[in-house]
């Protein structure tokens, strides 16, 4: 990227620690991490709280090294023309590991077995003694030739289930929404629920890898309970709000529920019985965090320089080859004559298109134009503010 392309040293705020290898993706030439300074081109964080934040004019972008945006403003930040990026995939394999050690482990009582054999520690010579007379308490069950559910097969929830596969489980798996990607990296064998009650009604152990939404919220709860076999184990390290609390409760008290794995302990939660409450520790590994820092900075750079888009959660994906031209980036409400709008303030200057390309999302769209430009060396004053005031336009830039 030459330094004509970056008109000004762009400003990088992190609102929380950032791996270091992330952050070197900004060139120091071009691009200065300050997390002082009030109005910055965008802003890299994890889960840092940021509804409360005012936002400077000349943020453009926000990104969430990691999945969930629930602590992003997203709708304020579309209103503002700012993109918000997540990170999607880049903590799968953490995400994998961790579901799967937990499976095994609350499935052999391992968790409790070992809670117990610490509180033998003044037992002295008596330890031994006292494991093998013990230890009859924690008899479990294997998971081979069992049968695991996985709703949702994105990144997370298709590595879970290959690898489930791999460890002679049967698997049954529902996602209404999977991806062509998805589909061609699951395994053959991974079978698919026409529904979700059939998911809930075959399987032994039921991980979840879904987002929160007004539809998922509460998903499992009584009615959904007594679907399932009874004792099955439930894991969730997707949203804590995807399980109505008291209905587990209930479920857990009376069998119905064998035991609940779960990544988001609270109050509630850890006075329940046959729980497996874990710190939220599904994506903290030091490379989950490097892989997602990483991410989040590439997606940022890319846009900053070019103006493409991928993994934005509320802007459409967009990209356009960048070859070096002068590049009109423009977000805007999602209505017609729009683009013809952009493309006839581009002709008033007697500038010819070189390369566009127009996508929409809901209510809003994007669109790149790159322009075949002579004029005062590249620089062509004014088509920017002339943009910027066609109605309907959010946020326009040249580039």
């Amino acid at each position: 990227m030459s330094t004509t392309t970056l008109e000004k040293v762009k400003t990088i705020k992190t609102l929380n620690n950032i791996a270091e290898r992330g952050l070197k993706v900004f060139n120091k030439d071009h691009y200065a991490i300050d997390n002082g300074y009030d109005n910055p081109d965008a802003i890299v964080l994890r889960s840092f709280n940021m509804h409360s934040l005012e936002f400077g004019d000349h943020l453009k972008a926000i990104a969430r090294a990691g999945a969930g945006v629930n602590n992003i403003p997203v709708d304020r930040c579309t209103d503002k023309g700012i993109v918000v990026f997540n990170t999607p995939g880049a903590n799968a394999n953490a995400v994998k590991e961790m579901v799967l050690t937990s499976l095994m482990a609350s499935s052999r009582n391992l968790f409790d077995g070992v809670a117990w054999t610490k509180t033998l520690a003044d037992e002295g010579e008596q330890v031994p003694k006292l494991v093998e007379a013990g230890k009859k308490q924690f008899v479990g069950k294997e998971i081979k030739g069992k049968t695991l559910g996985v709703i949702g097969l994105g990144a997370i929830g298709a590595l879970v289930a290959n690898d489930a596969i791999g460890l002679d489980m049967d698997v049954i798996g529902y996602d209404p929404f999977i991806s062509v990607d998805t589909a061609w990296n699951l395994s053959r064998n991974v079978q698919r629920a026409m529904t979700i009650e059939q998911l809930f009604a075959e399987s032994d152990y039921i991980t979840v890898h879904v987002p929160l939404t007004d539809d998922t919220r509460g998903m499992f709860n009584r009615q959904t309970f007594s679907i399932m076999k009874t004792g099955v184990h439930i894991l969730n390290f997707s949203r804590g709000e995807l399980v109505n609390e008291p209905d587990m409760e209930s479920a857990l008290e009376s069998g119905m529920v064998g035991k609940y794995i779960t990544d988001f302990p609270n109050e509630y939660v850890l006075k329940m019985k046959n729980t497996v409450p874990i710190p939220h520790l599904g994506a903290s590994t030091q490379e989950s965090e490097e892989n997602c820092a990483v991410m989040a900075a590439r997606q940022v750079k890319e846009f900053l320089e070019t103006g493409n888009i991928k993994n934005s959660v509320n802007f459409p994906n967009a990209s356009l080859p960048y070859t070096g031209k002068r590049r009109v980036a423009a977000f805007h409400k999602n209505v017609p004559n729009m683009v013809g709008q952009i493309t006839s303030a581009i002709s008033s200057y007697d500038l010819n298109i070189a390369d566009m390309v127009n996508r929409s999302r809901g209510e809003y769209a994007y669109t790149m134009i790159d322009i075949d430009s002579k004029v005062n060396g590249d620089v062509i004053p004014g088509l920017e503010e002339k943009i910027k005031q066609i109605e309907g336009i959010v946020t326009a830039r040249m580039i």
